[in-house]
Parts: structure tokens; C-alpha cells; sequence
């Protein structure tokens, strides 16, 4: 007898497909863009057929990719199943640009793609092999939902696909056979054993810990200070309404830039801060100037805040599919005119969040919430978005790889990453760092940021201007 098999979502996991609307698609993506070396066929063409069987190769690693979501009975909470019509034809795509492609066509094109939403139906990821790049360059566009993948299990994920030394090798693919999912009256009767067998666990520890006088312990405490400091650090309130915080649609730009890591980790020395502090001094800068010289803002007294990712990604659990990774509310102090003084501001208030436990706060919030309806989460969310609104930009930096790596023979020259945008947030900016270079992604809303060149030179002038106060 086969035995079914399913695997429900993480409530963090499947929080991202309630938080997600028509006009905030919770998917990340990604631009890749490689040298074609070995891989240019001699009519000018890419060898997909090549790249797809080596990505094809690696499936084997990744089960997740072939899987699709199913909902128990009445609560309606999401599991994975495997899908038993998958087709890899669907997911891996190719394309091309007109020839000679520049990298403004490819930017259009990245915007296209990740407007639109992935079909729930099926896995949950595309990847587009685009060709027609100028320069004998190719590109990938990866498009993942944030239920299955966060920052830098994404980085795990890479590595999967890309080698340390150019190699012609191809895996051998094995044969996959997708086992038997579970009823829907299997699935609820199971679910609902599960939530019996934990809460009977949870009572029969509960009576182990009264027995022993252990009820309230320190980790517990810990969790309930941090909880405190992270309702008061700003979740309940709403921050300052900017230029950068309409309504926005289900269109979008993609646009990116990219600044010398070495630069980045001079000032971090020179200041005693963090490479993540230096970004954000880079971006508050950056929104500050943009803010006044393009959209006429008076940016004095303005309660800016960003939301900053934090990994809580242990070390073993690298590699691990799913989200670890918990929100920093960082209050961006984009009237201060002094570039050290607004790297001196974050550096106190990220200094404050680490003492404060505020990426425990905020995980532990999450999950207190646990058993919040999916259908209830939905709504909250949507409502909480526009009536409180918390922050106003996302910006996520995550470290990558400081040599180059290769798909097959072909390597790999950037990697661009494109954030989410939550509702009423025309941008976002991510961030990641790779063989000696910070590459920033910024991601708008198609009517809000039609100026994005002038947010990138506004980057590069705030970086400029703390090199310079700096003394490098």
C-alpha cells in the first residue's frame, strides 16, 4: 500500500498567499545575466537546450519545484502535494530580444514578467531563459512565490544551479514519479489528528513544566520582552504618507544599479557600523534627495520607516526550503541633512533593535498568530494596509558569493534581485552583494517611478556624499 503524502505550509509561508491581492503579487524574482562562452550556438543563439536539461538535472534536489498547493476541508490552510501534472516545459521558458538586446529592453521585459501572478494551480515559479543580449550575453529571470523561498534560501538555491569552475557536465536526470496525495476527507481527518495530537502534547508538557516549576522561563520572558518593544516600535502606528506611497496597480518597472562593495565595506570600517547600516544611510540619503529635487516633498519632521528582512536562518537549516526570516522596522531619518549624523541615527536605532530582540519580537508575533484563519489573516492584512501602513519601503540586503560562479561553462557576470511590493508601496529596493559588487534592484509600481534613473543617481550621490564626510 502506497502511503499519500502532503506537507502543510508554515503559517509565515502561508501567510504570503493571504497577504497577496491583485495589485501585490508576493512572488520574488530575480535577474541573472551571464557571459553565453561555450554555451552560443554559431547562428548567435543560446544552447537552451542545454541549460534546460542541466536545470532539469536538478529538480531532484529541489522537490518543492514540483509541487503544488492543495487546502484542507473547511479551514482551508494551504499543504504542498506533489503535482501529478507537472510539466517542465511550462515552468522553464525561453524568449529572446530583438537583437542586439541592451539591457533597457531587458529591464522592460523583467517588468512584464513579474506583473503578472503565478497560476496557484501549479508550481510556483517560472524561469525565462532570454537570449538576443548584446555583448554575447544571456539572461535568466527567475519568478518564485514568497511561500516557498525567502532571500537567502535563495542564495542555497543558486547554488544548486551554478558550479565554482565552468563545466560542460550534465547530471543524469532521474525518473520522477509524483506520489498519491490524500483526499480532501483524508486530508481534514488527518489535519485534524494532528492539531489533536499537538494540543494533547502541548497540554501534557504544559502539566510537565507546573510539576517542575519551570512554566515561566527565561526564554519565555525573553520572548515576551521582545514582543513589547516590537508592538512599540511602530507596527501599530502608521508612518508618514510620501510621493512613494499611493495606491498602486498590478504594472511594473524594474530597474537596477550597482556600487563597489568595497566601498560600502570601507565605510563600515571607518564608522564602526555595519554594512547594513551603511545601505540604509545610502538609501535614506538616496529617498531623501529624491524626494525634494524630484518630487517637490518637504521631507521635515517625515516619520519615514523601511522594513528590513533579518534572517533567523540557522546554520542548519541552510538549504532548507521555506521562510526563516523575521522584519526589522527601521526609522529612516531622511530630514537630517549631515550624511554621518543619518548613519549615526541608524546605527543607534539598529543597535536598539538587536538589544531589544526585535527579530525574536516580531517572529513571535507571528507565531502567536498561528491560528488566526487564513481567510481572517487575508482581510486583516488587506484592511491594516491601508489604515495603518507601518512603513514605507522594503529594502532587504542579502550577502552573496564574493567569486565568481558558473552555469555550466557560462559565467555568471550579476545578480539583480527584485523585492515585493506591499500595497500602497510604489518601491522597493533589494539588495545583493556578488564577486565584489553591491547590485541594487529596484522595484516600483509601473505609474509611480517612470523617473527611476533619477532614485539610481540619487543612490550614487548619497554614496558619494558619505564617502566624502567619511574621508574615503
Amino acid at each position: 500500500m502506497t502511503t499519500s503524502f502532503y506537507e502543510p505550509l508554515s503559517y509565515l509561508d502561508a501567510s504570503f498567499l493571504a497577504l497577496e491581492s491583485p495589485s501585490s503579487h508576493m512572488h520574488v524574482a530575480g535577474v541573472a545575466l551571464y557571459e553565453a562562452g561555450p554555451l552560443k550556438l554559431p547562428d548567435g543563439g543560446i544552447d537552451i537546450e542545454r541549460i534546460k536539461s542541466h536545470i532539469n538535472s536538478k529538480l531532484q534536489y529541489i522537490p518543492r519545484y514540483r509541487q503544488r498547493l492543495a487546502y484542507v476541508p473547511v479551514t482551508r490552510h494551504p499543504v504542498w502535494i506533489d503535482d501529478e501534472h507537472f510539466t517542465f516545459d511550462y515552468h522553464v521558458r525561453h524568449t529572446s530580444l530583438p537583437k542586439p538586446g541592451d539591457d533597457e529592453q531587458l529591464k522592460r521585459l523583467a517588468g512584464r514578467i513579474v506583473s503578472q501572478q503565478l497560476d496557484r494551480g501549479k508550481p510556483l515559479w517560472e524561469l525565462w531563459v532570454v537570449e538576443g543580449l548584446e555583448n554575447d550575453r544571456f539572461a535568466l529571470v527567475a519568478k518564485i512565490h514568497h511561500c516557498m523561498i525567502d532571500g537567502v534560501s535563495g542564495v542555497d538555491l543558486t547554488t544548486i544551479l551554478l558550479n565554482l569552475q565552468p563545466t560542460p557536465v550534465i547530471e543524469p536526470t532521474p525518473d520522477w514519479h509524483p506520489r498519491p496525495h490524500p483526499t480532501e476527507s483524508e486530508l481534514a481527518v488527518s489535519q485534524t489528528a494532528k492539531s489533536l495530537r499537538r494540543a494533547i502534547d502541548t497540554l501534557t508538557h504544559a502539566g510537565k513544566l507546573v510539576r517542575e516549576g519551570k512554566l515561566i522561563t527565561e526564554t519565555t520572558l525573553r520572548k515576551a520582552r521582545a514582543v513589547s518593544y516590537s508592538l512599540r516600535s511602530g507596527w501599530l502606528s502608521t508612518a508618514a504618507h510620501t510621493p512613494l506611497n499611493d495606491e498602486i496597480g498590478s504594472n511594473r518597472r524594474f530597474d537596477w544599479t550597482q556600487t563597489n562593495l568595497n566601498d560600502i565595506k570601507d565605510l563600515r570600517k571607518a564608522t564602526g557600523s555595519s554594512v547594513n547600516d551603511v545601505v540604509l544611510a545610502i538609501v535614506a540619503g538616496a529617498v531623501r534627495s529624491f524626494l525634494q529635487n524630484h518630487r517637490d516633498f518637504d521631507v521635515t519632521d517625515v516619520d519615514f520607516r523601511i522594513m528590513n528582512p533579518v534572517s533567523t536562518r540557522s546554520a542548519d537549516q541552510r538549504g532548507s526550503l521555506g521562510n526563516q526570516v523575521a522584519m526589522w522596522l527601521v526609522s529612516m531619518p531622511i530630514d537630517e541633512s549631515d550624511p554621518l549624523k543619518r548613519l549615526r541615527l541608524i546605527q543607534d536605532e539598529t543597535t536598539r533593535l538587536k538589544k531589544t530582540d526585535q527579530a525574536l519580537g516580531a517572529a513571535t508575533l507571528v507565531d502567536l498568530s498561528r491560528g488566526t484563519p487564513l481567510t481572517v489573516l487575508s482581510l486583516a492584512s488587506r484592511w491594516a494596509g491601508r489604515a495603518i501602513r507601518p512603513f514605507n519601503m522594503t529594502v532587504t540586503n542579502v550577502p552573496g558569493p564574493q567569486f565568481p560562479l558558473y552555469l555550466l561553462e557560462a559565467r555568471m557576470l550579476a545578480s539583480i534581485p527584485i523585492v515585493p511590493l506591499w500595497a500602497h508601496h510604489g518601491v522597493g529596493i533589494a539588495l545583493f552583494s556578488y564577486d565584489g559588487t553591491l547590485l541594487w534592484g529596484i522595484h516600483s509600481d509601473y505609474d509611480a517611478l517612470p523617473d527611476s534613473d533619477h532614485l539610481i543617481a540619487a543612490i550614487h550621490d548619497s554614496l558619494s556624499e558619505l564617502k566624502a564626510a567619511a574621508s574615503i
